[in-house]
């Protein structure tokens, strides 16, 4: 009995730390790692031509990894530890980039040697991140994610800055100001004020008098007319008609019955393992890394 007991409790403390191992940072292979077989040869071909194409031509190095999930570490803390042992980019010149997709987590992240944080800056890795891959990986173009990501980051080595942002001209208003307004209290304190007019004032005058005290409050909180006349108006009508339109709804859901039936879906990534392949003997040069770049998520 107390063998047996002793075997499950090896078993249990061997499958615990099994599942808190960090994830095995894979071989170099080739400047296109791809664990989750997301790449056609093809799309791996290309990405390390262009990668061949920019170390010849500037001496920089820059590699892809793509792995189903960093856990229980986070991708931060895998990609820098993909990166110490790799050693992207020159030594001493530490110009190496490596950009790490974790496709399960939804997680990616561009990391940047020493040497090339003067140009592709943390604000540079993740506006690459944020305006040019996740998009695509949202649309499911994990391919021209990767490959449009690669190409800007080898267009900044180059020497190419990225466009200027466009501002965004907008006219909304700050969404925690409208989450204040429309949250459970905002409504329990509008519902409140159209009791107490509408018991003084009557309905019609207590409707109009709460569309007044819910677009001065507006105007008052965003600053915006426009917002506050719109609110206003929909105070006034739902103070006026509000009860009568629940009692209508009630009555006919007295007389019949009915509801929404929706389905749901869900979905999961999937993918075998596999690798970039050869790279004519590709190695990392003996760069360093610093923590800098970039993370996002999709």
């Amino acid at each position: 009995m107390l063998a047996a007991r002793t075997s499950l409790l090896a078993l249990f403390v061997c499958w615990a730390f099994v599942a808190l191992a960090d994830v095995a940072i894979p071989p170099l292979s080739g400047r296109v790692v791809d664990q989750t077989g997301t790449l056609s040869d093809s799309d791996i071909s290309s990405l390390t031509q262009q990668l061949k194409n920019l170390e010849l031509r500037k001496g920089s190095q820059v590699a892809v990894l793509i792995v189903p999930t960093t856990q229980p570490e986070t991708i931060e803390q895998y990609s820098i530890r993909v990166a110490e042992a790799w050693k992207i980019g020159r030594r001493k010149i530490d110009d190496g980039a490596l950009l790490v997709v974790a496709k399960n987590d939804h997680k990616l992240r561009i990391e940047v040697g020493y040497g090339l944080e003067g140009s592709l800056t943390d604000v540079t890795a993740r506006r690459i991140i944020d305006e040019i891959i996740v998009p695509r990986f949202r649309n499911g173009d994990f391919a021209g994610g990767i490959s449009a990501g690669v190409g800007r980051i080898i267009a900044v080595i180059d020497g190419e800055p990225l466009p200027v942002p466009q501002p965004e001209v907008s006219h909304s208003v700050d969404s925690d100001l409208l989450n204040i307004i429309f949250s459970p209290f905002g409504l329990l304190a509008y519902a409140a004020v159209a009791a107490i007019m509408r018991g003084l004032l009557g309905r019609l005058l207590g409707s109009g008098a709460t569309a007044g005290v819910v677009g001065l409050f507006i105007w008052f909180v965003v600053g915006s007319i426009a917002l506050s006349a719109i609110l206003g108006v929909a105070a006034f009508f739902v103070t006026m008609f509000g009860d009568a339109i629940l009692a209508a709804s009630q009555q006919a859901g007295r007389r019949g019955g009915g509801g929404w039936v929706s389905g749901s879906s869900s979905g999961d990534w999937s993918g075998g393992s596999s690798s970039g392949g050869s790279d004519g003997g590709f190695s990392g040069g003996g760069g360093s890394f610093g923590g800098g770049g970039a993370s996002g998520s999709w």
